[in-house]
C-alpha cells in the first residue's frame, strides 16, 4: 500500500473552512455581511430559523475565522472578516496557469 505524499495538515484546515460554509444558512449569513455589518435582529428578519439556531450558525463562523463580531451596548454586531473572501479563494483549487502550447489543446485530449 502506498501513501499519499502530497496530503497535508494544510488540507483539514481548508476542508474545515469550507464545511462552514457548506451550508445554506451561513452561506446567506456571509452574503449579507458581505454587504455590510449586521447584528442577529437584522439577519433574522430575512431568515426562517430560530435565533437559537442563528447564533449556532454565526458561533461556527465565527470559530472558522470568517466572521466577527463587536458588541453594542446590548447587541452585537457581526461583520464578515478582513481576509474571509481571501481565505476562502485560496481554499478552493485553481488550475495552473496554461502554458501556450496547452492553452489551445483539443478537448478531450490528455
Amino acid at each position: 500500500m502506498t501513501a499519499v505524499t502530497d496530503y497535508s495538515a494544510d488540507l483539514d484546515e481548508t476542508a474545515a473552512l469550507l464545511h462552514a460554509v457548506a451550508d445554506p444558512v451561513r452561506l446567506y449569513v456571509l452574503r449579507r455581511l458581505a454587504e455590510r455589518p449586521a447584528c442577529v435582529c437584522t439577519l433574522l428578519e430575512h431568515l426562517p430559523v430560530a435565533v437559537n439556531l442563528l447564533s449556532y450558525h454565526l458561533k461556527v463562523l465565527r470559530e472558522a475565522g470568517l466572521v466577527t463580531c463587536s458588541r453594542r451596548g446590548r447587541w452585537i454586531d457581526y461583520a464578515l472578516a478582513a481576509d474571509a473572501l481571501d481565505r476562502l479563494h485560496a481554499a478552493l483549487p485553481s488550475p495552473p496557469n496554461p502554458s501556450p502550447t496547452t492553452a489551445h489543446s483539443p478537448r478531450g485530449t490528455c
